[in-house]
């Protein structure tokens, strides 16, 4: 059995289609995207909405997970890495985390074969 992991990355939202690029070079062919809201050191920041200034505390950011081999971690990470950066703060962060066991549901193959 390969050993596998999910890739999660957190990132702002105008970056996803240079991180989906960015993947699809590597031979990464599956990625889930969810729409979240949160804050690191960032903190949120305040506007102005019809003359009332107030705290948005939550930013909009973009969850990407992909499930790969292991030995492809460190390709993964480096792709995210260059394909969101801005340089500003909110940039986002990856985690990566154990997978244990992966089926594709339509053909029953399991592990590194069904990613």
């Amino acid at each position: 059995m390969t050993p596998m992991k999910i890739v999660m990355a957190i990132i702002k939202p105008f970056k996803l289609e240079e991180v989906r690029d960015a993947l699809t070079s590597l031979g990464v062919h599956g990625l889930t995207v969810t729409e979240v809201k949160g804050y690191g050191r960032q903190k949120g920041h305040t506007e102005i909405y019809r003359g009332a200034e107030y705290a948005v505390s939550f930013l909009p950011k973009l969850k990407i997970e992909v499930a790969v081999a292991s030995e492809a971690v460190s390709r993964v990470i480096e792709a995210i890495t260059a394909s969101a950066r801005t340089g500003q703060i909110g940039d986002g962060k990856i985690f990566v985390m154990p997978l244990e066991r992966a089926v594709r549901i339509r053909t029953g193959e399991t592990d590194a074969d069904a990613l």
